[in-house]
């Protein structure tokens, strides 16, 4: 029988806040996007405000008809990022085996650790004291036999608070509650069980496996699994890294953007971030998708797969623009996104007489020297031209931090 945590930073964004700035304790606080950039949407939210209705994704408006008083900070990503790090240290000190689930949660597997460091929830505790006196953050702690319940315990008290799930006992903890609670059951997933009259993981767990498998497919078996207590999936050992399926990055515009010049500009920095990620993670793409969002927040996607990959900047904004000329009844455009997809590995492609033609070895020596000297010199050192006239893009456009998050 395995021996597994998870450990979920409480309110992460907001409590690092609190951290840094100590007048902000016990506030109804929330992290969120500028609001006169149009991006004020709640992105994280402090115990109080959670206490007081404020919703993760709803907008800094709708929070604060719930919340007059509420104290709106913008995101520090380096800092969140720099304390999901120190708490990853904290988690090897126990195992190698730790396996990160975005930046706030984690599990690990602590089977081999008992004989230095006792039983699993004498390690959670270890760790939960730890956390609040070296980085000054709570933590929720499930300790169970499998991912599944582990993660589902840290989620059932919240905050400071560990909860074990043992295997003896998980039917009575773990079936009276509602279908929703595990991971995997979304909205859509929940509202096809309950037309089934499937309510509880203990009704999913005692339903018959074909009848699950008939209205869900394979999802269906997995999720029976679950609520049956037989995941196997492991914890990721310290040197694993999932394979990476697309690289991406989006924002909402400052303005709306009114013809295609404003869109390419747009297109033109998403894809420069990208082609960054992409270098970084020596990929290049087949592939691309682009993402549009009218005023009227009206959503439209287009992807299409070209006959050799890349990952120039240049070549990815052709390829955004090509795919643009789908959208053929223009409206003002609120937010544009583009993803890299197909990807492939650099070093591994054979260039046909079509890539040379369209000059992709110039094109990518240029945004590699790019990169090299951003990496330098700092992302203001060198862009486009072009991009030095008014772009509808926040001026704290924020790179997308990526760790690993794979659920096997």
């Amino acid at each position: 029988m395995r021996d597994i945590l998870h450990c979920d930073m409480n309110n992460c964004y907001a409590s690092i806040e609190m951290k840094l700035n100590p007048k902000l304790r016990g506030q109804a606080l929330v992290v969120s996007g500028s609001v006169d950039e149009r991006r004020g949407i709640v992105l994280a939210k402090s115990e109080k405000a959670k206490k007081l209705g404020v919703k993760t994704g709803e907008t800094i408006w709708e929070a604060k008809l719930k919340c007059p008083d509420l104290i709106t900070v913008p995101p520090q990503y380096d800092q969140y990022l720099k304390h999901s790090l120190m708490a990853r240290e904290i988690y090897y000190s126990y195992t190698n085996q730790v396996e990160p689930f975005g930046l706030d949660e984690a599990w690990l597997d602590v089977t081999s650790s008992k004989k230095l460091f006792g039983n699993p929830n004498v390690i959670a505790e270890d760790i939960r004291k730890r956390m609040k006196k070296e980085l000054g953050i709570s933590v929720s702690i499930g300790v169970s036999f499998n991912k599944i319940f582990a993660k589902l315990g840290s989620d059932m008290k919240k905050p400071d608070a560990i909860t074990c799930i043992p295997h003896e006992r998980f039917r009575k903890i773990v079936w009276p509650l509602d279908i929703s609670s595990i991971l995997g059951i979304g909205s859509s997933t929940r509202k096809k069980l309950n037309k089934i009259n499937i309510y509880t993981l203990g009704d999913l767990a005692n339903t018959e496996l074909s009848i699950v498998e008939k209205l869900l497919g394979k999802n269906g078996k997995k999720l029976w699994l679950y609520a049956n207590g037989q995941d196997q999936s492991k914890v990721a050992d310290m040197g694993f890294r999932p394979e990476i399926k697309s690289v991406g990055n989006s924002s909402t515009c400052t303005e709306d953007l009114l013809n295609a010049e404003e869109v390419y500009h747009v297109f033109q920095v998403l894809a420069l971030k990208v082609c960054e990620r992409l270098i970084q993670y020596g990929y290049q793409a087949y592939g691309i998708e682009i993402h549009i969002r009218d005023y009227e927040f009206n959503s439209v996607s287009y992807q299409k797969k070209y006959s050799y990959p890349a990952y120039s900047s240049i070549i990815l904004c052709e390829r955004a623009m090509d795919l643009f000329e789908n959208y053929k009844v223009f409206r003002p455009i609120r937010a544009l996104a583009i993803r890299a997809i197909y990807l492939v590995d650099i070093d591994k492609t054979q260039l046909d007489f079509f890539a040379l033609e369209d000059g992709l070895i110039k094109k990518s020596n240029l945004d590699q020297a790019i990169y090299e000297i951003r990496k330098k010199h700092g992302k203001d050192s060198i862009t486009f031209a072009s991009l030095k006239e008014n772009v509808k893009l926040p001026t704290d456009l924020q790179d997308i931090y990526t760790l690993p998050n794979s659920m096997r």
